[in-house]
């Protein structure tokens, strides 16, 4: 048998090959057999042999059965699981992690959510949860409740009002997630890696009868829900998947596929050389720039929106560690964001998000940060192994990162003594020296089902029947790849942040595989939608809104004894209804404030869920007349960085006046910039939006115009110079007889 045992490693990674049993533990081993059976033993050592004969002879271990089977702990999986259990059935969580929640517990503090109106059910149950935690004076270990005051994502990370807490520390969200599994005493199996090879899921025709994990175990069920970031169950029982962007042609998108003219955030405001001896091609590209030609706007490609860690820091003395300087570090790594910082860039800190205990959940900001650009296209699909290599590959980088910043003698010391006054929360990620033990995988696989959620759906362009929970949160993909431009300096790909216009519905068949490719497979995180409708999708609180519908589905297949595909829909909603998912939500206008209906005006009306937008604006309705449900405003930020468009062809050439509808007020930009884009060019038209909009009511003139069907046309509100809050909130086109 020879003397080669695999280790338990944790924290969400693929086991390590060791030459002997670790030392601090000998009982705790996994023994490899032959090249492909692999056996995971928590045993002492003569147990371990027995077991090893055991493995020789051909003993198995013998199937664990459950009416409903989760694979992955992420919060999705916690909350499919409790869902299941609370309806009758049994239900076990089987999953490669050591810790429950995946990102919420991994240091997404911050909740990434849009509007709280449309998380309901069990999702907004954690969320109390969390409310109760920090409603206990003991809970506030390196600060006084009473003054903490943050405030994140739009609204107070505490809601008295509503029994909420919307911003947190990891080890508060994990012990949540105990809590729930512990109450409704779920089984978790943890260290328990799918067998992704030949035969590693059991399927009689088109149903999952069970599948196989790495330690030799088997798991069967009635009906599987794949909560994994990866969709790892999902693709190996043989469901169609694509990994990358889709060209916007595919599904008549704006914002998918290689997006080099809208990527203005997180993007280079100054000219760096992207070349080892500024301006000489023939030194060689710096590290992190990517060579290779960035492809065409709106064309598809592999490419994938970077990871990194949502690190949990502190300035509190007591309970700051020191950044560490990983092993393999290289100051040259970063030597592109050296000479950001010495042209001035001091942007580092924008995205230091506080959280209660005087700690933070900091993520990426700004054109060189925390985002391994361009380092993880393979992940989505590569073998354990491989994304063992990928994640430890960001973990050095990451954590050389705040090293080089906080240590290096080329850095300005200004930035050096500020960064020195952070570091690691000591009392966070205790088992992982202090760093977050899930990488942030903000999408990996897609599933291809019958209905694929598209950009068009977010901004109800078209119809979603079949609801089960709500999204709202930006169209937000972080930048994909690193090139050089035609000046020979380095510029970001990627990044979209653009509002869906409010909440949409997210339809019942992105959940659901093809009927012929698996009956009895639910997916509520891998979900079926467009890369850029994704990146709405893809936020925590909607995961457990969807982890919580795809295991009500469960239960109501098995009942039925049908497909998942063919649960009833008005029975399946009404039971959502009835635990407190939020299938459907339009924000009415404010007491007196006069509503507008778009489709009661004359012309064409395009109301903002049609428009695009790039930067992040808020919606209101606090003032009228309002032109649907509500209006956008960029909150007086980020100026020349933000824009809104409607984008349009029409049907039928000739001249047209166009309108834009705005809400006057005293704080509003009296000099805003309107582009329009017609048959014979491009006006820009400068509108004052403290002055009612005439001829009104709502709408106000701009011009007239020619337009026809051949020429794409455009109606673009510009921030940039404007002096207060720039409105938008609908455009018309009145045909001119």
């Amino acid at each position: 048998m020879g003397d080669k045992y695999r280790v338990c490693h944790g924290y969400g990674k693929p086991p390590l090959l060791l030459a002997s049993p670790p030392k601090s533990d000998p009982g705790i081993a996994r023994l490899e057999i032959g090249a492909d059976r692999r056996y995971w033993l928590g045993m002492k050592p003569t147990v371990l042999i027995l077991a090893a004969a055991a493995a020789l002879s051909g003993t198995a271990y013998s199937a664990q059965e459950y009416d409903i089977v989760v694979y992955g702990g992420t919060s999705a999986g916690v909350i499919a699981a409790s869902q299941a259990k609370q309806m009758g059935k049994t239900a076990a969580i089987v999953c490669p992690d050591q810790h429950l929640g995946g990102l919420t517990s991994g240091g997404l503090g911050w909740t990434d959510s849009g509007r709280k109106e449309v998380i309901g059910g069990l999702s907004r149950d954690f969320y109390h949860r969390l409310w109760k935690h920090y409603d206990k004076e003991e809970s506030w270990t390196w600060m006084k409740k009473s003054d903490y005051s943050g405030k994140g994502q739009g609204s107070p990370a505490i809601d008295g009002e509503n029994r909420t807490m919307w911003i947190f520390e990891p080890h508060a969200a994990e012990r949540v997630y105990e809590d729930i599994v512990r109450e409704f005493e779920i089984p978790v199996f943890r260290d328990e890696w799918l067998d992704r090879g030949e035969g590693g899921v059991i399927k009689e025709g088109a149903r999952i009868a069970g599948f196989k994990t790495l330690s030799g175990k088997e798991w069967r069920g009635k009906m599987f829900i794949d909560a994994t970031y990866e969709g790892d169950l999902m693709a190996a029982a043989g469901v169609t998947y694509t990994v990358g962007r889709e060209a916007n042609a595919q599904y008549g998108e704006t914002l998918n596929g290689v997006q080099k003219a809208k990527t203005v955030k997180h993007q280079f405001d100054k000219p760096i050389s992207a070349y080892r001896v500024p301006g000489d091609p023939a030194s060689g590209l710096l590290p992190r720039v990517h060579g290779g030609d960035p492809g065409e706007d709106g064309e598809g490609d592999h490419r994938v929106q970077a990871y990194c860690f949502r690190m949990c820091l502190t300035d509190h003395p007591e309970n700051r560690v020191p950044f560490p300087k990983p092993e393999g570090y290289d100051a040259g790594e970063y030597e592109l964001l050296l000479r950001y910082i010495e042209a001035g860039w001091r942007g580092i800190w924008n995205k230091f998000d506080p959280i209660p205990n005087r700690k933070t959940d900091t993520n990426n900001h700004g054109a060189f940060s925390t985002d391994n650009i361009g380092m993880n296209y393979d992940y989505p699909d590569g073998s354990y192994e491989r994304r063992k290599e990928i994640i430890k590959e960001h973990e050095v980088y990451q954590q050389g990162l705040m090293y080089f910043l906080a240590n290096d003698p080329r850095v300005p010391a200004d930035i050096r003594e500020k960064m020195s006054g952070w570091g690691l929360a000591k009392d966070e990620f205790t088992d992982n020296g202090n760093w977050p033990h899930q990488i942030y995988v903000r999408e990996a696989r897609r599933m291809v089902s019958d209905f694929v959620v598209t950009e068009l759906h977010l901004k109800r362009i078209k119809p979603t029947p079949r609801p089960v929970g709500m999204g709202s949160y930006n169209m937000d993909s972080h930048n994909v790849q690193r090139y050089v431009d035609g000046d020979g300096n380095a510029r970001n790909e990627g990044d979209i942040q653009v509002s869906p216009g409010g909440p949409y519905p997210i339809d019942y068949g992105a959940i659901v595989p093809k009927k012929a490719e698996c009956e009895n497979l639910l997916v509520p995180v891998c979900v079926s939608s467009s890369h850029i409708s994704f990146g709405s999708i893809r936020m925590e609180p909607v995961f457990m809104i969807l982890g919580q519908s795809a295991a009500t589905a469960a239960v109501m297949a098995i009942d039925g004894g049908t497909a998942v595909q063919d649960v009833p829909y008005e029975k399946l909603s009404e039971r959502l209804a009835a635990d407190g998912q939020v299938l459907e939500f339009a924000a009415p206008p404010r007491k007196g404030v006069e509503m507008i209906e778009p489709r009661k005006q004359p012309g064409i009306v395009f109301d903002t869920p049609l428009c695009g937008f790039d930067g992040e604006w808020l919606s209101s309705n606090s003032l009228g007349p309002v032109v649907g449900a509500d209006y956008m405003h960029d909150n007086d930020e980020g100026k020349g960085k933000k824009r809104a468009f409607f984008d349009f062809r029409v049907r039928k050439p000739g001249t047209y006046e166009v309108r834009l509808a705005y809400t006057a007020s005293g704080n509003r930009a009296t000099n805003v910039p309107v582009a329009i884009t017609h048959a014979k060019g491009k006006t820009t038209v400068k509108v004052n939006q403290r002055e009612e909009p005439k001829p009104g009511p709502g709408f106000h003139s701009l011009g007239k115009f020619e337009f026809t069907p051949e020429i794409p046309a455009q109606i673009e509100i510009l921030t940039e110079g404007t002096d207060g809050h720039v409105i938008v909130d609908a455009a018309q086109l009145l045909p001119v007889e």
